[in-house]
């Protein structure tokens, strides 16, 4: 009789992420990527027929790591707040049996803020000194704690556009994290002089304008699972130095890339670099005269890259270095 699958729900996620360096498997599974060792086919969207929602397929093949992997995110409609889960199965290369379905909610917020955080070592600059935080939910936090380290940030700011209705509770995490955490009324003062913005919502229409900046900064965007969701406005693209994650896959879903190819002129050509070049040193150093924006859609390979890691961390696998 074969030994029953491992399924692991949020609190045993919980106690094993505190053993996983997110920043180093994402790292290594970027350059697996760049290296060829790596598969990532783009996401696909399925819509629910007769009922509202959809689920979204990220699937991936990490050859080092021996597996391969998919995560299934469905977004249900239902009166009140969506309900929106997610779950991530790995199995072997080798004998392509399953090894661990696990609940992946926990594991997308580490993997989204460590990306980001990746790309903020790699494209901020090194006076980059104000940090804005938009966002207050449990993603924001979590970049927050994956960045916070990255530079000597002379000034934090934190916001979102319903900072004024919030109770002063929802903020105490954030100055918990870092006392030096100031939390701002609007999202115009949470950006106002900030040279790296990390933008954290779950908004399908823009939050900042990169053209109401005062300098060069570096704007970072995230997805959800809105159509064609977008953090700044499309028609900004063709002023901007623009990065991704992946750009095989990037332009596909990012919201704002497909409506400024559309109707703006914009081209998937002009992005400047993608993760894989950024971590194998293959692209040019990024300029900072003009404003640069990062955008990640997610990737399959991001999320087994971290359920590998989980699973090593559950079968007492040692790490190669």
């Amino acid at each position: 009789m074969s030994s029953p699958l491992p399924v692991l729900d949020d609190a045993a996620i919980a106690a094993l992420l505190a053993e996983v360096d997110s920043a180093g498997a994402l790292r290594r599974m970027f350059a697996s990527l760049h290296a060829g060792e790596a598969v990532q086919p783009p996401q696909t969207l399925v819509e629910f027929p007769g009922t509202p929602g959809d689920f979204i397929t990220y699937s991936g093949v990490l050859e080092p790591a021996r597996l391969f992997g998919v995560k299934l995110s469905p977004y249900i409609a239902r009166s009140g707040a969506p309900l929106v889960t997610a779950w991530t199965l790995v199995m072997s290369l080798e004998t392509g049996a399953p090894l661990m379905l696990c609940d992946a909610k926990r594991l997308t917020t580490e993997r989204t803020a460590a990306t980001t955080a990746l790309a903020v070592d790699l494209l901020a600059g090194p006076q980059d000194e104000h940090l804005a935080i938009i966002g207050t939910g449990e993603i924001a936090l979590a970049h927050l704690r994956h960045v916070r380290a990255l530079r000597p940030w002379s000034r934090i700011t934190v916001a979102s556009r319903r900072t004024a209705t919030q109770a002063p509770t929802e903020f105490e995490r954030f100055t918990r994290l870092d006392p030096a955490v100031r939390i701002c009324r609007t999202v115009d003062e949470a950006v106002a002089g900030a040279s790296v913005i990390l933008l954290c919502t779950s908004s399908g229409t823009p939050v900042v304008d990169p053209g109401s900046l005062s300098g060069p900064a570096l704007i970072t965007s995230i997805s959800t699972n809105v159509a064609r969701a977008h953090e700044i406005p499309p028609q900004s693209l063709p002023d901007l130095d623009v990065f991704c994650d992946y750009r095989a896959t990037a332009p596909l879903s990012a919201g704002e890339m497909v409506i400024a190819r559309e109707r703006h002129g914009w081209s998937a050509e002009a992005i400047v670099a993608d993760l894989p070049e950024l971590v194998s040193g293959k692209a040019p150093p990024p300029a900072t005269g003009r404003h640069r924006f990062f955008r990640s859609i997610g990737l399959g390979l991001e999320d087994i890259a971290m359920a590998a890691e989980i699973h090593r961390v559950l079968t007492g696998v040692q790490k190669d270095n």
